[in-house]
């Protein structure tokens, strides 16, 4: 892993909100999972939000309050990683800018950036990462040739509670009563009042509610009250520890469409959505056009008579709440924030194509005894053999061979991908014993993916993975590879994996 420690930059003010810090959260929960440690570095933390950190065993430094000009912050969060020996550091929050990142990478520090929007002047950062469903390359362009991309809800960042929901399947009640309002962690605005005023008009029999209040939310008596005298079924959390339950428990949800909207994805949880903030309308209407929730629109827009409106509907309908759960749980599978960590681990991993003076390495992996284990032919090969073979693919218009090399230039594995049909590939993979157990094989067949679906015109990608070779196949799932069938290879089990060139271009 190289250093153990990561360093990550984030504040939780009542004005900025908490979904910057608790992002960061599951990522740190994630890195301390593989074996490292981390320390948050924040500026006036929420005292509620700075407990929340401090209980996963992770130690808060108080920076000075961020000023216009940001080189004292930079300065100080390298002062803070060289003190700690760390290598790799996380930022995120709008109010870092370019010129931010540049003063960091101009140490021999490695920046992640959590984005959302690429409104950036440029990009520095040796990781880039934007979870969010509208995120593509044409947000960033202004970034350096070094710079990794790591777009989507497939790298979506969901605390470690919700590991052990990843396969559960939601059952859609033909009349929906139980709803769930969530509205972030500090709602500066109260739009949780409006939501709570618009279940008053909500004609629906036996209507039960649960409005989870975060920490940081200044407007929490004010709310107890509001919900004594509206009447009904309406139950009050302040700071829940127990949000997968609370999802999974509810028909329906009203939500911010900030960072919870991930959450309720993973558990098929239909959604209507406000956005409160302008970073979150992006999101809110992406998810809206692919019909994995409704958006209402901003808190200026929505009034409570309008959110009554659109609840009653959506608790009356099972076919459309059906329908949404669906859709949801196919955009997020659960597993980004281990594709992040894998992506930090691997030490910004590059593919470049194979050359002749490769014979001989390929040659060496090939013949590692793990990989004729692993392999559906175990013999050793010889090297005239090898020979010969290498330079049949060499010449093979319909055969891509990449090697993987990480920033110092050192190979750490190869993927082959030869053409199965017209429109079909098939990937051989290998790493180089000194770099197993580094996450690089993950990224090294997602990486692979990416480069050949942009030099063909393949739709699908094939890897057949013995069906006893847990490491690869996992390597394949976090990559997010879809386990579809199993055949028989050469008289042995083997699990057929597939990446469709969709998945690349969502």
């Amino acid at each position: 892993m190289g250093s153990r420690t990561l360093v990550v930059r984030a504040d939780a003010t009542v004005v900025i909100g908490t979904g910057h810090v608790m992002r960061c959260l599951a990522l740190a929960q994630a890195w301390q999972d593989a074996g490292g440690s981390c320390v948050f570095a924040m500026a006036e933390p929420t005292p509620a939000v700075e407990e929340r950190v401090v209980a996963e065993g992770i130690q808060v430094v108080r920076f000075r309050k961020t000023i216009p000009d940001s080189s004292q912050d930079a300065a100080q969060l390298v002062e803070l990683a060289r003190a700690r020996g760390a290598t790799w550091l996380v930022v995120d929050g709008y109010h870092f800018d370019a010129e931010y990142q540049r003063r960091l990478k101009d140490t021999e520090l490695k920046l992640l950036w959590v984005d959302d929007n690429g409104e950036s002047a440029h990009y520095y950062a040796d990781l880039v990462l934007n979870q969010n469903a509208h995120a593509g390359d044409g947000l960033y362009v202004r970034r350096e040739p070094y710079t990794r991309l790591l777009l989507g809800p497939r790298y979506a960042l969901l605390r470690r509670e919700f590991a052990r929901w990843r396969d559960w399947k939601p059952e859609i009640a033909r009349f929906g009563r139980k709803v769930l309002i969530t509205m972030g962690g500090s709602d500066p605005d109260n739009v949780t009042s409006r939501v709570i005023e618009a279940l008053g008009m909500v004609r629906v029999e036996g209507l039960e509610a649960t409005v989870v209040v975060g920490g940081s939310n200044p407007h929490f008596e004010s709310l107890q009250r509001l919900a004594a005298r509206c009447g009904g079924s309406i139950r009050l959390l302040r700071n829940a520890s127990t949000m997968p339950e609370l999802l999974a428990w509810a028909d329906v949800a009203v939500s911010a469409a900030g960072t919870t909207c991930w959450e309720m994805c993973l558990l098929g949880l239909p959604a209507i959505l406000i956005d409160l903030a302008p970073n979150q309308r992006p999101i809110a209407e992406e998810l809206d056009r692919r019909g994995v929730g409704i958006h209402l629109g901003n808190t200026h827009e929505v009034s409570a008579e309008k959110i009554a409106s659109e609840l009653e509907g959506l608790l009356r309908s099972q076919e459309t709440r059906a329908a949404i759960s669906q859709r949801a749980r196919e955009v997020i599978d659960g597993k980004g924030v281990i594709r992040v960590v894998s992506a930090i681990q691997s030490g910004g991993l590059r593919l470049r194509r194979a050359e002749a003076k490769d014979c001989r390495l390929l040659w060496e992996w090939v013949n590692d005894p793990d990989v004729r284990a692993a392999s559906f032919s175990t013999e050793q090969i010889p090297w005239k053999k090898h020979q010969s073979w290498f330079l049949r693919k060499m010449e093979d218009p319909d055969c891509y061979i990449f090697i993987g090399e990480n920033d110092e230039g050192t190979p750490v594995g190869q993927i082959r991908v030869d053409q199965r049909s017209s429109e079909e590939g098939e990937i051989d993979v290998s790493l180089s014993r000194e770099f197993r157990g580094c996450g690089y094989g993950g990224l090294l067949v997602a990486l692979g993916a990416q480069r050949a679906f942009a030099e063909t015109a393949w739709l699908r990608l094939h890897a057949f993975v013995k069906a006893e070779n847990e490491a690869s196949w996992r390597a394949f799932e976090r990559a997010g590879y879809k386990r579809t069938g199993e055949e028989q290879v050469c008289g042995c089990r083997a699990i057929d994996y597939v990446r469709t060139r969709e998945q690349d271009q969502t």
